[in-house]
C-alpha cells in the first residue's frame, strides 16, 4: 500500500499515519483521568495493528510462573467479526484497547483544551522486530484486531484507546477491569434485536427474527401471552424470554413455522406464523386455565420446561392437521383435550413411562428433563390420536 507523507499542518486532522521505515506518527488525544492517568485516543487503520503491537497470550513458564494475561484466540468468533467487516455496510464503534511501553511518546501541537490536549503519537516501528519486543499490546479486543487481520477488505479504520506503562502488572490490571465489566443482559439485546437494522454479527442475526416474533407475542392486543413474557420492559412477565425464543426457534428450524420461512432469509410471513402461535396458545390457556399465568414456581406450564415441550406438541399438532389447513383455537383445543387429564403442570406427579415418576415441580429447564416431557407428552398424543380423524370443520 503506498502512502504519502501527511503534511505537518495536517497531521492533528488526518487519521491517516504519517509513517517513515522507524517511526509511525499518528494524530491522537491525549486525555487527562482522573489524578494521575493518561490516555490517548486516536483512529489507525487495523490492517495496521500488527506492526506495532502484538497480543501478550497467556501462558506459564517452567516453574509454573503466569506470564501474559490474554485468552486463546476463538475462531468462530473471529469468523463471525470478520463476516460482518466483510459486509455492505460494518460498524464497530468499541475501541481497542493497547498498553504501550515508554518507547511511545506524545508529541502536544497545541494548547490544552480542558481535559484533552491535541498532539500527535509516535510510535516506533521495526518489521525485523519480534511479536515481543513491538512496543504495543493489545489489552482488549484481540478478537476484533484478528478479524481486521483476517477480514478480505483494503482497509479497515478502528478507535483505539491507549496507555502507556513499562508495567506487565498495570497490564493485566488493565485487562482484568477491562474485560470483569458486566455483559449486556441477553434479555435486552433480545429486546432491542427487533428494532435494529442493518448487519449484524451472525449469531444475533439469527435471532433477530424469533425475537421479532417474541416482541409482537408480548405486546400484541390479542396476544393469550400478552405482558407475560419477562424481559427488561415488562419485568412482571412469568415467563423467561429464552423459553419464548428457544420455542420458536424450534419451530422455525423444522416445526409448524418452517412452512412460512422466506427461502434463503432469515425471515418469514410473520402474520401466519403469528396467527398460528396465537390460536395455540389460547388454546393452551383454554386447557389449562388453572396453571396459565401463574409463576413458573407454582406452574411448570409457565415454566422454560413446558413452554418448550408444549412447542414441540404445537408442531405435532399442525402436522397433523396439514393436509387440510391450519389449525384453528378449536382444533388445537379438541386434539389438547386427549392429554389434558395427563398434565400435572401444578400438582401431583408425572407418570412418564413405567418406572419413571417425577414430582410436577421437580422437572426443571434442563435438556435433559426438556426431552424427557417431550417425549412423553409426544408419545401420549400420538397414541391418544392415533387412528382419529381430525376435528371437522363445522359449515358457515
Amino acid at each position: 500500500m503506498t502512502r504519502t507523507r501527511t503534511p505537518a499542518a495536517a497531521r492533528t486532522t488526518s487519521a491517516a499515519p504519517n509513517e517513515t521505515a522507524h517511526e509511525m506518527r499518528l494524530p491522537a488525544l491525549q486525555v487527562r483521568q482522573g489524578p494521575s492517568r493518561t490516555l490517548y485516543s486516536f483512529a489507525v487503520d487495523g490492517k495496521l495493528l500488527p506492526r506495532f503491537s502484538t497480543v501478550s497470550r497467556i501462558h506459564r513458564d517452567a516453574n509454573t510462573g503466569v506470564h501474559g494475561y490474554q485468552r486463546p484466540e476463538v475462531l468462530s468468533h473471529i469468523s463471525a467479526i470478520r463476516k460482518y467487516i466483510e459486509s455492505d455496510d460494518p460498524m464497530i464503534p468499541n475501541a481497542i484497547v493497547i498498553a504501550f511501553d515508554k518507547r511511545v511518546v506524545f508529541e502536544p501541537t497545541g494548547p490544552s483544551g480542558g481535559y484533552a490536549t491535541a498532539g500527535t503519537l509516535v510510535i516506533p516501528i521495526d518489521p525485523k522486530w519480534p511479536d515481543e519486543d513491538k512496543p504495543g499490546w493489545v489489552v482488549d479486543g484481540q478478537q476484533r484486531s484478528a478479524a481486521i487481520r483476517e477480514a478480505r477488505v483494503e482497509a479497515f479504520p478502528i478507535c483505539v484507546t491507549a496507555f502507556i506503562t513499562d508495567s506487565d502488572a498495570d497490564q493485566r490490571s488493565q485487562f482484568i477491569l477491562v474485560n470483569s465489566t458486566k455483559p449486556l443482559p441477553k434479555g435486552l439485546i433480545h429486546e432491542l434485536l427487533p428494532s435494529t437494522v442493518g448487519a449484524l454479527p451472525v449469531a444475533l442475526q439469527l435471532r433477530r427474527f424469533p425475537a421479532t416474533l417474541l416482541e409482537r407475542l408480548n405486546y400484541d392486543d390479542d396476544s393469550p401471552l400478552e405482558q407475560l413474557i419477562q424481559t427488561p420492559t415488562t419485568p412482571q412477565g412469568v415467563i423467561k424470554d429464552n423459553s419464548i425464543l428457544r420455542m420458536l426457534e424450534n419451530s422455525l428450524s423444522d416445526g409448524a413455522l418452517y412452512q412460512y420461512r422466506h427461502p434463503g432469509a432469515e425471515r418469514g410471513d410473520a402474520e401466519s406464523m403469528l396467527s398460528l402461535l396465537k390460536d395455540f396458545w389460547v388454546a393452551v390457556r383454554n386447557t389449562f386455565p388453572g396453571a396459565w399465568g401463574q409463576p413458573p414456581r407454582r406452574s411448570r406450564l409457565m415454566h422454560g420446561v413446558g413452554i418448550t415441550s408444549m412447542g414441540y406438541l404445537m408442531d405435532a399438532i399442525a402436522e397433523r392437521y396439514a393436509h387440510l389447513r391450519a389449525p384453528s383455537i378449536e382444533d388445537f383445543e379438541y386434539d389438547l383435550y386427549e392429554i389434558a387429564d395427563l398434565c400435572h403442570w401444578t400438582e401431583g406427579t408425572w407418570q412418564l413411562d413405567v418406572e419413571h415418576q417425577r414430582k410436577w415441580n421437580d422437572l426443571q429447564n434442563t435438556p435433559r428433563d426438556i426431552q424427557l416431557l417431550t417425549n412423553y407428552l409426544l408419545t401420549e398424543y400420538r397414541a391418544q390420536t392415533l387412528g382419529r380423524p381430525v376435528r371437522r370443520q363445522r359449515r358457515a
